[in-house]
């Protein structure tokens, strides 16, 4: 590597030896995902009886009033695929017989568009949409009665009007309330007051964003904390980060050698969101609840969603409790062969622990030490979903190397479906990850863990992108979900499909669960 090169590496943060590494990923990608079967409701996946959710809540109560809880919300990027079908129907010329006709020929993105303008009126946005053109001297009824698509549109996506095509998904109006909108980042703050606040009334929340969007996140919590504290009875502990460069990654070129840019310099690219793992290792947590921007619901739909966030982090505290009386039992009586033989039973019995032949046959000091190792660690509870055609990983039993088996999140991009009993698996799944985490990131005597070291740093994804119209490969850190939280102590647990609402396409705010309860009811 030129020095040059090796500048630019120390500059960007990271090592000449992780950089390396990479490029050998490219060009030896690691072994797929090793499925060993689906999890399912009592193989895996928790259902949980009336008396454990009141146990749970109670639980959750607990710690919650001592300040233990707090919502990290990964809202990094701007919504151009959430837009995509309306960008591909752009421009001043687009008429609607146009677009109907393609839709007639089953041209997706022209149906996604007609959908988009026949439900136009039904968005939380529209009257900010109409106000925008008014003040171009525009009337977005008349454009509708003309068919003048391409006007309205560009009002939508471009910086003169909305400019959704770069705001972040966060920044965009989902839902109606009475007579006023609020955004997906609004909707985490009233959410949270329900299940984040302390004994304190405080709330605290943690937003990853891009640096293009900081300011505007900031100016629209500065308007908005006062009246939501006053609602509410509140107060907002707000910060926010951003993707550290230093988890970038570097691109290859088809060969798997650095691709360089026109001036020869090397390419480095986001490395996903599995680099937040650094952000959430540097808040330094008890209780974190993690939850995507855009998986929020209106005012009418957040009590049954709420009461399902306090069970899942009751469910959560019960298991770290347990996990701790094992440890500080292991820690005063590391040879009594009663404690560390509960401390193995648990560990298999209640958190899916393989243990190996040669640690149940082995010495008393072999099993303490393999019982520490698989306790003392962080732990997360994922609410499941029954699948119902939704996008999104699910919960499998997967096999290392050795062939344990540990339950893990997987996305089908990690399963080679050129197996066909791989394939047969992967399909077999009866439930998916909605990325409702939360996640008790502190050893048992309260220290924090190091995050960063309980990634699986094998379970990269590569991807084929380009540059100035070459083709570049791009690696993407273990998921935060995925390999980000391999190594940890993981709970799955059933929950409602209400509770997973996610809005992957502006279309998706015309859904039921994102409408007003009145227009519901009608």
């Amino acid at each position: 590597m030129q020095q040059r090169d090796q500048q630019q590496v120390v500059d960007h943060g990271l090592t000449i030896e992780e950089v390396g590494r990479e490029l050998r990923l490219f060009a030896e990608p690691p072994p797929a995902a090793k499925l060993d079967r689906a999890c399912r409701p009592r193989d895996g996946i928790q259902s949980l009886s009336s008396c454990d959710v009141e146990r749970s809540l109670a639980a959750f109560e607990r710690a919650g009033r001592k300040g233990r809880v707090m919502k990290f919300v990964p809202a990094s990027g701007a919504a151009s695929r959430m837009f995509k079908a309306l960008q591909s129907a752009r421009g001043s010329g687009v008429r609607r017989e146009v677009v109907a006709r393609k839709a007639e020929e089953r041209d997706e993105d022209a149906q996604a568009v007609v959908v988009f303008f026949e439900g136009i009126r039904r968005f939380a946005f529209f009257p900010s949409l109409a106000a925008s053109m008014r003040n171009c001297g525009r009337d977005v009824e008349a454009s509708l009665k003309e068919g003048d698509w391409g006007d309205i549109l560009e009002f939508v996506l471009d910086g003169r009007g909305l400019g959704y095509a770069q705001t972040a998904k966060g920044l965009i109006e989902f839902h109606t309330t009475g007579d006023t909108a609020r955004t997906a980042f609004e909707e985490h703050l009233v959410e949270a007051a329900a299940y984040v606040r302390d004994g304190s009334g405080v709330c605290r929340l943690h937003f990853t964003i891009s640096p293009p969007h900081v300011d505007a996140f900031r100016t629209l919590l500065s308007k908005v904390r006062p009246g939501l504290e006053r609602v509410f009875g509140v107060e907002y502990e707000v910060a926010f980060s951003t993707q550290k460069p230093s988890t970038d990654t570097i691109a290859a070129d088809e060969e798997n050698l650095p691709f360089r840019t026109d001036d020869g310099a090397l390419l480095f690219r986001p490395g996903g969101h599995g680099s937040l793992i650094e952000n959430l290792n540097d808040l330094f947590g008890d209780i974190v609840f993690v939850k995507n921007i855009d998986n929020v619901v209106p005012d009418s739909r957040k009590d049954e969603s709420n009461r399902w966030k306090r069970i899942l982090g009751g469910a959560l505290v019960l298991t770290q409790e347990r996990v701790h009386r094992h440890l500080a039992a292991l820690d005063d009586e590391p040879h009594k062969a009663a404690v560390v033989e509960a401390a193995l039973t648990f560990a298999h019995e209640e958190i899916g622990v393989d243990v190996p032949p040669e640690i149940a046959e082995g010495s008393l000091d072999e099993k303490r030490a393999f019982a520490v190792a698989e306790l003392d660690k962080p732990i997360r509870a994922c609410g499941m979903v029954k699948n119902e055609g939704e996008p999104g990983g699910g919960p499998f039993w997967v096999s290392d190397e050795t062939g344990a088996r540990t339950r893990q999140i997987v996305e089908s991009a990690q399963v080679d479906v050129a197996v066909p009993e791989q394939k047969a698996i992967l399909e077999s799944s009866t439930h998916f990850n909605p990325v409702d985490l939360v996640c008790a990131v502190r050893d048992w005597r309260g220290h924090p863990f190091d995050l960063p070291s309980y990634v699986d740093s094998q379970t990269v994804f590569i991807t084929e992108k380009s540059s100035r119209g070459r083709v570049l490969k791009a690696l993407e850190r273990p998921g935060l979900w995925n390999g980000g939280m391999a190594n940890w102590i993981t709970l799955f647990i059933e929950v409602p499909v209400s509770t997973s609402n996610p809005v992957k396409t502006v279309n998706d705010l015309l859904r039921s669960e994102h409408q007003p309860a009145l227009e519901r009811a009608a």
